[in-house]
């Protein structure tokens, strides 16, 4: 059964850093681009950053540069999304998602998961 699993979420103070885990089973992970997402409360959910098959990354939100670090262990069959300096802002539910094939620039997100919570909040 293919699927995709995110962790890692909780409350933070603002300053702090998270790492969100999406760890992947029925298919082999590094075969794929995965993206991850997230939904702020009350806004619609953005693309924030894609690690391609090949292990390039792109973030596609300037307020995350310098801040948010995506990276995979694939034999963990696992990719991560490492949040720095993190902002009240940032606070939403993040969701990864795998693309269907290799590329972040082409074909789009065929499997998604559940999502994790961040709340960055004094």
């Amino acid at each position: 059964q293919l699927q995709l699993v995110e962790s890692g979420g909780g409350l933070v103070q603002p300053g702090g850093s998270l790492r969100l885990s999406c760890a992947a089973s029925g298919f082999t992970l590094n075969d794929y681009a995965i993206g991850w997402f997230r939904q702020a409360p009350g806004k619609e959910r953005e693309a924030i950053s894609c690690i391609n098959s090949s292990g390039g990354s792109i973030n596609f939100v300037d307020s995350v540069k310098g801040r948010f670090i995506v990276s995979r262990d694939n034999a963990k069959n696992t990719v991560y999304l490492q949040m720095n300096t993190l902002k009240p802002e940032d606070t939403g539910v993040y969701y990864c998602a795998r693309k269907g094939g290799g590329s972040c620039l082409l074909g789009s997100y065929n499997y998604w998961g559940q999502g994790t919570h961040v709340t960055v909040s004094s």
